[in-house]
């Protein structure tokens, strides 16, 4: 269902927008705001269906994008600053999060013989069980947020939040 169709046809077919949902008495101070507040509320709720996935597994949503990033880095893997790099949630807390996966078992650590200071990373062959475990109900997950929505506005949808990113990067830049 496209924006212009929340304001038209049968009140029970209409979905609710976020000032709904926020329960927003006054109106947003932008188009901008309301877009915002509406994409962080998404997000929460896609990551919500998730969390429950990996509760299940005993991992997180971090640890899970860690073997993940790792999985696609095998067999070389990476350094620990890589990882936190290419993360989905950046975080600062990559070291504590690779302690945990290492307890687990699910990752290995080695240091660089040339460059002492720098430790690389890998995926254990638990850490891929697990992974492949998990690969089918993800994308179950994955297809099922989109369910009902043109592909084309998917692939729009992921393009203008591309195009977001990129914009955010550069003005974060210019600031310093």
């Amino acid at each position: 269902m496209s924006p212009d169709d929340r304001s038209s046809g049968d009140e029970a077919d209409r979905t609710p927008g976020v000032a709904e949902e926020l329960h927003q008495a006054r109106p947003f101070h932008s188009p901008a705001q309301e877009a915002l507040l509406s994409l962080l509320r998404t997000a929460d709720a896609a990551k919500r269906r998730f969390a429950a996935l990996f509760s299940g597994a005993g991992v997180t949503f971090q640890q899970y994008n860690v073997l993940r990033i790792l999985r696609g880095a095998a067999p070389e893997g990476l350094p620990t600053l890589d990882i936190g790099e290419r993360m989905i949630e950046r975080t600062p807390g990559v070291t504590r999060i690779v302690d945990r996966l290492e307890r687990k078992g699910w990752v290995s650590r080695t240091r660089d013989s040339g460059d002492r200071r720098r430790v690389y990373c890998r995926i254990t062959p638990p850490g891929l069980d697990l992974l492949e475990s998990l690969d089918d109900p993800v994308n179950e997950i994955d297809n099922g947020i989109f369910e009902g929505v043109a592909e084309a506005d998917v692939k729009r949808l992921a393009g203008l939040l591309d195009e977001l990113r990129a914009r955010m990067a550069e003005h974060t830049t210019d600031e310093g």
